[in-house]
């Protein structure tokens, strides 16, 4: 079972592009809020950070970050399926400014490019995280042959983490063009297939979009799809996605955006 949806997310999931309304003034008004510490943006309730083992959950936990003025960022990831284990762990300025060299490397306008944008965004974030907690390595593709095993991460715990890290990647301005909004569930009342995914939005046509990190280990480019597509259990590896979720060995051949080879060594490949 990947995670059982509660009544909290409904009124979410009924209205996604509400929610991407409302959110910039929520994040306006924390802005003020926090206006007079070190952070220049935050996620509520910042004494969980020090969580640890906790109880499972059923629904994807809510974002807790922060961005603090010297570029780091800490915020609580969590993980052992249904969010068993929480941690806190703070990303360095360099740790961001490689994140951010990294997504330069895909900077172009179209659709496709765009969404390569967010992919490698996201599989930056969970190469940090497993950094700091190094049990992440030990994740696997959905939930085959990880019963048990430390690191693991079910449904709720990728929606959870993945929308985190997209709530960051936007306030650190590189999430232009989409919106984040909250996770959308499918199969709700299927306990054996219930299943959660991060989702953005398009802001230029207010299509949403799932980013769905549970298909691949952790540390890995996750699958974007329509949402609609994946509310229909669609595959990201098959017609006609393949092409948005494609694994090549370096970002340049990712995103098509500039000449092979012409990466600076060192460039990220692929997992």
């Amino acid at each position: 079972m990947k995670g059982r949806p509660a009544s909290f997310w409904q009124a979410f999931d009924a209205s996604p592009v509400a929610v991407m309304l409302i959110w910039p003034a929520v994040i306006g008004l924390f802005a003020i809020l926090l206006g007079h510490t070190d952070s220049v943006a935050a996620a509520p309730s910042p004494a969980k950070f020090f969580d640890d083992l906790r109880e499972s959950v059923s629904i994807p936990l809510p974002p807790e970050y922060a961005i603090h003025r010297d570029g780091s960022v800490t915020l609580r990831i969590c993980f052992n399926w249904s969010c068993a284990r929480r941690q806190a762990m703070t990303f360095t300025p360099d740790d961001i400014a490689l994140l951010k060299r990294q997504m330069a490397v895909c900077p172009g306008t179209s659709l496709h490019d765009r969404l390569q944008h967010v992919r490698i965004g996201v599989w930056q974030m969970e190469l940090l995280a497993q950094k700091y907690q190094p049990l992440l390595a030990n994740d696997l593709p959905v939930n085959a042959y990880e019963a048990g095993i430390a690191g693991r991460t079910d449904c709720v715990d990728n929606a959870s983490n993945s929308t985190t890290y997209l709530h960051i990647l936007r306030d650190i301005g590189e999430l232009a063009g989409w919106a984040v909004s909250s996770p959308r569930v499918r199969s709700r009342f299927d306990l054996t297939a219930v299943h959660w995914t991060a989702v953005i939005i398009d802001m230029e046509t207010g299509m949403p979009w799932s980013v769905d990190s549970w298909y691949r280990p952790n540390g890995h480019l996750p699958m974007v799809m329509p949402l609609r597509s994946w509310i229909d259990k669609k595959k990201g590896w098959e017609p006609p996605f393949q092409d948005l979720n494609s694994v090549p060995h370096s970002i340049d051949e990712l995103c098509n955006t500039q000449p092979l080879g012409t990466l600076a060594p060192g460039a990220a490949v692929f997992q």
